[in-house]
């Protein structure tokens, strides 16, 4: 039996309208996590993978991001862009980040409305 582990972090979207932006052939996610993700430098690093599918059957793939601690160390910040761009008529997608650290995945499933859902 494997020893019970703490999850890696939580991961926490922030409630405004920059979270989920469209670009031209892609979209970035912006995130935030509590409690901080380890400094690369004193620690084995985090990478990132996103998967995600709208509700029109589309699916979208990572395509870079970046991330850092805030000042205080209480939280990290980053943003992550998928391909291609969201589908116009998608009103809602399904996100799967994995946090990869020292072998072990962290995943985590979220659902998100786009700006073509209706209110």
């Amino acid at each position: 039996m494997k020893p019970h582990r703490t999850p890696l972090a939580s991961v926490k979207i922030l409630n405004s309208a920059h979270d989920l932006k469209r670009r031209d052939g892609s979209f970035t996610l912006h995130y935030t996590i509590t409690p901080a993700l380890p400094d690369a430098a004193d620690d084995s690093p985090v990478l990132l993978a996103l998967e995600a599918m709208d509700d029109v059957g589309n699916e979208y793939f990572h395509w870079g991001g970046a991330y850092g601690a805030a000042g205080d160390g209480t939280h990290t910040s980053g943003s992550i862009s998928a391909q291609p761009a969201l589908a116009a008529k998608a009103c809602e997608i399904r996100i799967r980040l994995t946090f990869l650290r020292g072998g072990e995945e962290h995943p985590c499933h979220l659902m998100l409305r786009t700006s073509a859902a209706k209110p």
